[in-house]
């Protein structure tokens, strides 16, 4: 509990005074707390509308004069009246219903996304793909309401089937809406011409025309083959997946490159490997290697390989990770979307 009241605390801090000079901060204990009194107050106050932001003032300032009865006394020849309790009393008063206001509006807000995450979870694939002489497991946790992370199992007229998986820059509602214009530009580059080099192009142009330079996403979208194992696909800014091979051995895909939508003009090398039975390929977001602890600590992509070495299905593999991962953070909320992705051929 104390830890939690700390990490809270500390995490409202961060969040009140980021418009704050912190800088200036004296050294002396009494010095440094009065400080940190002046920078939450003026944070609070900023981050209110002007009409509460006066309600506010009056509510500090009443406490005040009830603390130090700063002419709070009234005494006339017959009786003396103290009217500190009052101040005392509109300053709680106030301060209360400041605080319903606040909780209202954030009530309000929490509401519109909660709609939001519910669109975004329909994006997201729901059950387990049926690809035939394969298996799958795959799943997603956000660290905000709101996620940058996306995956999803296309299916092509083909008999092909695309996996995809990427991360839009940036956290909460922002990242969740760059995702959602990925989806649908990805979605029709796939059906215009599914060749992995062919839709990363598409999707960079879309992306780069979207937003400013702080709009990018990273992507892994490789096509599967499934009779022969084929698999064709690009990996532009995204972390290398995985390749455990039946003999035990486990390889990186990919060469890296800039994400989509930092230039207008990327050179996206297409890359091909092929998957033979008893291999599994584990697709995954940055925020499971950088997944910290209490101290810091990252979950680390030297773990990852330890764990794919070991033996298991699709599924154990799977749930071995988030095991570890649940493990290793402990109880710390996540700083970044997790997702992963298991296909293991049969």
């Amino acid at each position: 509990m104390r830890r939690l009241v700390g990490r809270d605390a500390r995490r409202a801090y961060r969040v009140i005074t980021r418009e704050q000079d912190l800088s200036a901060e004296p050294r002396g204990v009494l010095r440094r707390w009065l400080f940190r009194a002046r920078v939450v107050f003026l944070g609070l106050s900023h981050k209110l509308t002007p009409a509460r932001r006066v309600l506010f003032g009056l509510a500090i300032l009443a406490a005040l004069m009830g603390l130090f009865k700063i002419n709070a006394v009234v005494e006339t020849e017959r009786f003396s009246v103290d009217f500190s309790p009052l101040f005392f009393l509109f300053s709680v008063v106030s301060l209360a219903f400041l605080l319903a206001l606040e909780l209202v509006d954030r009530v309000l807000v929490r509401d519109e996304l909660e709609v939001a995450r519910q669109l975004q979870r329909d994006l997201l694939p729901s059950a387990v793909p049926a690809i035939l002489g394969y298996d799958v497991a795959h799943s997603y946790r956000t660290a905000n309401e709101i996620g940058g992370d996306y995956y999803d199992f296309l299916d092509i007229p083909d008999g092909r089937t695309a996996l995809v998986i990427g991360d839009a820059s940036g956290h909460g509602m922002a990242a969740g809406l760059l995702m959602a214009i990925a989806n649908a530009a990805l979605k029709l580059a796939v059906e215009v011409d599914p060749t992995p080099e062919r839709v990363a192009a598409l999707l960079n142009r879309v992306l780069y025309r979207t937003g400013d330079a702080r709009a990018f996403m990273t992507l892994f979208y490789g096509v599967l083959d499934p009779p022969s194992g084929r698999l064709s696909f690009v990996c532009v800014g995204h972390p290398f997946p995985l390749l455990r091979k039946a003999s035990g051995e486990v390889v990186e895909l990919g060469t890296g490159g800039f994400p989509l939508g930092i230039r207008e003009s990327l050179q996206i090398a297409q890359h091909e490997v092929s998957l033979a039975p008893g291999d599994l390929l584990l697709l995954y977001s940055d925020g499971l290697p950088e997944a910290a602890n209490s101290v810091g600590e990252a979950f680390g992509y030297d773990a990852m390989r330890a764990l794919l070495r070991q033996p298991g299905d699709v599924r154990q593999v799977h749930d071995r990770f988030l095991r570890a991962l649940d493990t290793h953070v402990a109880g710390e909320a996540l700083r970044d979307d997790v997702t992963l992705v298991a296909v293991a051929r049969m």
